[in-house]
């Protein structure tokens, strides 16, 4: 080969950095670079802080965006994305995989070292440190741990928004720092060279005001570089904020370090300070004040009326206080159980107390209702208790571990080292509790149940607290509290026999002062000769006597009702769900809204129903039960079945209805002799979400309640039905949850076709979820049922499912084909619509890989299929053109694609598809730009921007960047 024709050497790699220890920074063959809008940096500040993980779209969704993410959510990942590969790399082609961002797997990771990302470099010379402490080469330990500690140049990815650095992906790396620096300091105090890690310890100090293990450490290394004064007066300044804003002293970590500093006491022994320095690197140093993490604040409101339980109160309150006083090393939480029969106040007591104390809990406060005597049996799982928990202290759905185990360790880990204050209301028994319980001191859990929790007080040391009825003072304040002194004062015999017959239980004297309020002329003697002739008994509820009988003053409130509202009460006792809107409860009534709300006004003024905000209401458990036996002695068994078939009717028709907006094209029709959709369900996508969202566990348990009234058929085909609202809405766990609850419905039945639609779900929600194999068993037993029923287009489901999630486990050939399988499918049933979507976005996929040619062919066929169909395919048809426009510019038939585009836009903006609109006016400028076109490109970058900027800020700042660039440029 002669020398000329000898190829050219590839182009040099540029030499990329990047820094995530303090701000984030990018730098380019040592040229520092802009890294982008501030969602673009918080993604690149996620993906370094994974430190060459990689991380899944719905993880990198959940990160940004905390579970309100917009429904482009997706596309602008990828979009950002984009931009930095073309940042970090800018003669990379569009839509090449760059070297550093690495796309597969349905997520993106970066490809560094501990060269390239100093969150790396700081993990390598700490590990060094540890192996030369190890060997004995101290002075090359420290000066490793002081190397390491050096790379940080303030809090991780500082900068970025709050509520994204408050994931614990972020607040670890936090705690790795205050790890290094305890036990840097450690080594370097008892071999006499605290100089070299003060100044680590004095900007870690600053940014941790109230952390009192580190400002130990700094006293420490204070008095042995001589400097006694200042080591105290690094005491008594965090003492004084101690005191000052969070009402506590010092503990006795910090006593201790003073009075050593006090005193000069030399450091601890090599061998007992190597022990506590290991046992510490094992258990990172957590951000105990200040942090960062959600801050819940979840009780109720606190108790209007609340009167009496002095000495309840006291007993707490001390328990409360002695804890306070135990040092850290050696306390234990505090879990506080009271117990006592329904309507006795244990909530009420609970909340009240709750509220004396939040302001100890400086991190927050945790409340859940553990249903635990609901009379359907449909108590929370401490699976269901402890996702909602995680949820509200920031972990997003997809990143909750399965199983209860990994679940509990998750939720300790988050309140290791933090004050809450956990408040778990109606639980049913210590089985229900445990795992709820927080694995380390300085939180206070209260719990109220029916049940005596012995097990906790033998096991955890938790402290019992048996809830009496109230005393007749207390009882008598309470009627003074609302009904006024001058009417109690005025019949004071009357006043005492109705405290005597309401057994002094809460719940009974709210109720008759609900009462005597409705009936202001009433006088209370009349009052009280009414209950006396009450007969009636709640079996699980009766007392040693009648004073203790609360059957007599529910049944006396009943009969005051008219009569549309009291059968509209009993009626109301068999919803299966926690709470109930006026629709459901119109329809176990069998009337019309208008006709029930005068009806639920009425039971809200009596109390024996109670009205929450958003117009839900809800059913006390002993109102509850008073009604169940109420509809048992005036309602046949046909009544009540009629009642319960209403009811699912009802919650059908409105899931369809619900259905329909979020998925016209999807072919789920209402089960034969439900009837049709519901006039009055919701009227838009953000109606039926809204509607799912606050129906979502009263549509589970009314499921549940068809399985136990043996209708299998009904309940698989709801479950169905809700299978695109939990897809678009999440709640992934709880959807797999319910579609094996219509698994066994199915199979119940002997309907293979519902146990292939419940394979399909639990393949559906599996795969959401990243359990990736047994979303696809579950998927391809599905498709082989599917394919014996001879459904096609249950077949076509599963295949384009199976090949989104080919696509996420990188076998592109193999989503390639099922795809082309499913349109075969589609094709042979005549569902134009699936295949015409499915072929615009097989199309898209074939582009974005490079085969332009044939995503033109499935474009244009698409195109023909919406043709063919009357309503023109909708925004879809403007999709399809936009498609076909991206793959004409990738081929270079920049002309043509300038057409496709401009008619995508004219199609979107007919349908009124705003945000597509806006990608296509996007894509078109940059079509344009790259013709030469570049005043046409501004324009509509302009028109993107302008769309946008209230849709999608972020996008339209993107856009508005590359405007920017150009018009410099020009």
């Amino acid at each position: 080969m002669d020398e000329d024709d000898t190829p050219a050497a590839p182009p040099r790699p540029p030499e990329v950095r990047f820094a995530v220890l303090g701000t984030v920074r990018v730098w380019r063959d040592g040229t520092e670079l802009h890294a982008g809008p501030p969602q673009q940096q918080a993604l690149l500040a996620v993906l370094l802080a994974g430190a060459g993980r990689a991380m899944s779209l719905p993880q990198l969704i959940g990160l940004l965006w905390g579970g309100a993410e917009p429904a482009s959510a997706t596309n602008v990942i990828r979009r950002y994305a984009g931009s930095l590969r073309r940042m970090i790399q800018p003669d990379l082609p569009r839509m090449a995989s760059g070297q550093w961002l690495v796309g597969g797997g349905g997520g993106y990771r970066i490809d560094v070292d501990e060269d390239s990302l100093d969150l790396l470099g700081f993990r390598a010379l700490y590990a060094r440190a540890r192996e030369a402490r190890d060997e004995g080469l101290i002075d090359a330990a420290v000066r490793l741990y002081v190397d390491a500690l050096a790379l940080w140049r303030g809090p991780v990815a500082a900068g970025i928004s709050a509520e994204v650095r408050g994931h614990p992906l972020f607040t670890q790396l936090d705690n790795e720092r205050l790890t290094v620096a305890v036990e840097a300091a450690d080594l370097a105090l008892r071999h006499g060279e605290a100089g070299p890690v003060l100044a680590s310890l004095q900007t870690l100090a600053d940014q941790h005001r109230l952390e009192e293990h580190l400002h130990s450490k700094l006293m420490l290394a204070l008095s042995a570089s001589g400097r006694q004064a200042e080591a105290l007066d690094v005491f008594h300044r965090l003492r004084d904020r101690l005191r000052t804003e969070l009402g506590v002293e010092p503990s006795a970590v910090l006593s201790e370090a003073q009075q050593q500093v006090l005193a000069k006491t030399p450091p601890p022994a090599p061998s007992q300070a190597r022990d506590e320095a290991e046992r510490r690197s094992d258990q990172p140093v957590r951000r105990r004040h200040g942090s960062l993490l959600p801050r819940p604040a979840q009780l109720p409101a606190a108790p209007a009326d609340f009167v009496g339980r002095e000495a309840e109160v006291d007993s707490l309150l001390r328990q409360l206080t002695a804890g306070e006083r135990t040092p850290p090393a050696s306390s234990t939480m505090i879990i506080n159980a009271i117990g006592g029969m329904a309507g006795v106040g244990k909530t009420t007591l609970a909340i009240h107390l709750a509220h004396r104390v939040a302001d100890r809990y400086r991190d927050g406060q945790l409340y859940v209702d553990l249903r635990g005597f609901d009379l359907n049996g449909s108590a929370m799982t401490p699976a269901e208790a402890i996702r909602g928990f995680l949820e509200n202290l920031g972990v997003s759905p997809q990143q909750i571990p399965d199983g209860l185990d990994a679940q509990a360790a998750l939720y300790r880990s988050f309140l290791a080292d933090r004050r809450m204050l956990v408040l778990l209301d109606n639980a049913r028994d210590a089985e229900q509790v445990r795992p709820l319980l927080p694995g380390s001191a300085g939180c206070l859990v209260l719990i109220t149940s029916r049940n005596q929790l012995s097990s906790l007080v033998a096991a955890h040391g938790a402290h019992p607290l048996a809830l009496d009825v109230m005393s007749t003072e207390s009882a008598r304040e309470s009627l003074v509290r609302r009904l006024g002194a001058d009417r109690v004062d005025a019949e004071p015999e009357a006043t005492q026999t109705i405290i005597s017959l309401c057994g002094r239980l809460p719940l009974a004297l709210s109720v008759i002062t609900a009462r005597a309020l409705m009936n202001p002329r009433l006088p209370l003697g009349a009052m009280a000769e009414q209950l006396l002739e009450a007969k009636g008994s709640l079996d699980a509820f009766e007392g040693a006597d009648r004073s203790t009988d609360i059957r007599a003053v529910f049944g006396w409130s009943y009969r005051t009702l008219s009569d549309d509202t009291a059968r509209l009460f009993r009626l109301l006792s068999l919803h299966p769900g926690a709470t109930f809107d006026v629709h459901s409860a119109a329809a176990l009534g069998g009337l019309t809204v208008r006709r029930t709300r005068p009806s639920l006004a009425e039971l809200v003024r009596a109390h024996l129903v109670a009205e929450e905000a958003g117009g839900r209401h809800r059913l006390h458990d002993l109102l509850r039960a008073y009604g169940r036996e109420a509809t048992d002695s005036y309602d046949t068994a046909d009544d009540r079945d009629a009642a319960h078939d209403r009811l699912f009717r009802h919650y059908v028709q409105t899931a369809h209805t619900a259905l329909r907006l979020l998925d016209p094209a999807h072919l789920v029709t209402v089960p034969a002799g439900i009837g049709p959709p519901a006039a009055a369900g919701p009227s838009s996508v953000e109606a039926a979400v809204r509607w799912f969202q606050q129906e979502r566990l009263t549509l589970t348990a009314v499921v549940r309640q068809a399985v136990q009234d043996d209708r299998p058929h009904d309940a698989w085909r709801l479950a169905r039905l809700l299978d695109s609202m939990y897809e678009r809405v999440g709640h992934w766990h709880d959807w797999a949850d319910l579609q094996l609850t219509a698994l066994g419905a199915a199979q119940q039945a002997g309907e293979p076709l519902g146990v292939a639609h419940a394979h399909a779900g639990l393949g559906r929600a599996h795969s959401l979820l990243r359990r990736y194999e047994s979303a696809e068993e579950h998927l391809c037993q599905a498709l082989v049922l599917f394919e014996a029923l001879g459904d096609r287009v249950g077949q076509a489901h599963c295949l384009r499912q199976l090949g989104w999630l080919m696509t996420r486990t990188e076998r592109d050939v193999l989503a390639i084909e099922h795809t082309r399988r499913a349109l075969d499918l589609y094709r042979a049933a005549g569902h134009l619509s699936a295949q015409a979507d499915s072929l615009n976005a097989l199309a898209w996929y074939q582009a974005s890989l490079g085969a332009c040619e044939d995503a033109v062919t499935s474009a244009v066929r698409s195109l023909l299929l919406y043709r063919r169909m009357a309503a023109g395919g909708g925004s879809g048809h403007g999709n399809t053109w936009d498609t076909l426009a991206f793959a004409h510019h990738h081929l270079g038939n920049l002309r043509r694609a300038v057409r496709c585009y401009e008619r995508a836009v004219r199609l979107l903006r007919a349908g009124g598809d705003r945000y597509n609109e806006a990608g296509s006016l996007s894509r078109l400028g940059d079509t344009l730009a790259l013709a030469g076109a570049a005043e046409d490109a501004r324009a509509r970058w302009r028109q993107a921007v302008e769309i946008l900027t209230p849709i999608d800020p972020d996008w339209a700042a993107e856009i508005q960047e590359k405007l920017s660039a150009t018009v410099s440029a020009s």
